[in-house]
């Protein structure tokens, strides 16, 4: 961010969902809009060439598609950009693969102007963009997909202490740092350094990317538990 901007990029295949959002955004204060993809791979261009915080990236688009696109943009070692992804429908199952693939979280493309807003800032911090409804809707669905825990992954759970390995399943469960802290009866700062470390020792983006973590290596259940 420069000057506390939040500079975004807009990645759809459809001009007038990439203008419309423009226009809401460019509205906002603290928000720039700094460019247009078409698809996947214009997008990965963009993101090099004009370093955005976070891309709002349509997940259906021809050839390089936005979960591919995510993966490339989340993966390369140099960038630290946060993927929010657009999408019609709120359990549209590219939405867990969007989300296995590093986006901070998705949108729906109905969404007013201030939900929007208020999406680009939380994936800008670095917060989570999964409400407590929804993860339990996550996790159901992960269950229902019958997605074995990754071994490599579970392996770096070891890399946790007892209370960091607690905070991680509480954070995948949709609580915040506060509702931590009360469940936990410790400050709220005690909690937020417990979540940097666990993001630092796993090499996790987010608190989003740390609950699916969690949901792949089975840290978290179905139940909740």
């Amino acid at each position: 961010m420069t000057d506390g901007t939040i500079r975004v990029l807009i990645a759809d295949d459809q001009m007038m969902v990439r203008q419309g959002f423009t226009v809401l955004l460019d509205a906002e204060p603290g928000i720039q809009v700094v460019g247009q993809a078409v698809d996947g791979a214009d997008a990965v261009a963009k993101v090099a060439e004009l370093s955005p915080d976070v891309v709002l990236m349509d997940i259906r688009m021809p050839g390089t598609g936005g979960i591919e696109a995510t993966r490339i943009l989340t993966s390369a070692g140099g960038s630290a950009v946060k993927v929010l992804v657009l999408t019609t429908f709120d359990l549209d199952e590219y939405v867990y693969e969007a989300l296995r693939a590093g986006a901070s979280g998705f949108l729906l493309k109905d969404a007013s102007a201030d939900e929007l807003a208020e999406a680009v800032r939380v994936v800008a911090r670095g917060d989570a963009l999964l409400a407590p409804d929804l993860t339990k809707r996550l996790i159901a669905e992960f269950s229902r997909l019958s997605v074995p825990p990754r071994s490599p992954q579970k392996d770096r759970v070891g890399a946790l202490t007892e209370r960091e390995t607690e905070v991680l399943a509480l954070v995948a469960q949709g609580l915040s740092n506060g509702e931590i802290a009360t469940r936990l009866v410790v400050a709220e700062q005690t909690v937020k350094t417990h979540v940097s470390r666990i993001l630092v020792k796993l090499g996790l983006r987010d608190r989003t990317q740390a609950a699916v973590f969690a949901f792949d290596t089975g840290l978290v259940r179905p139940t909740g538990h």
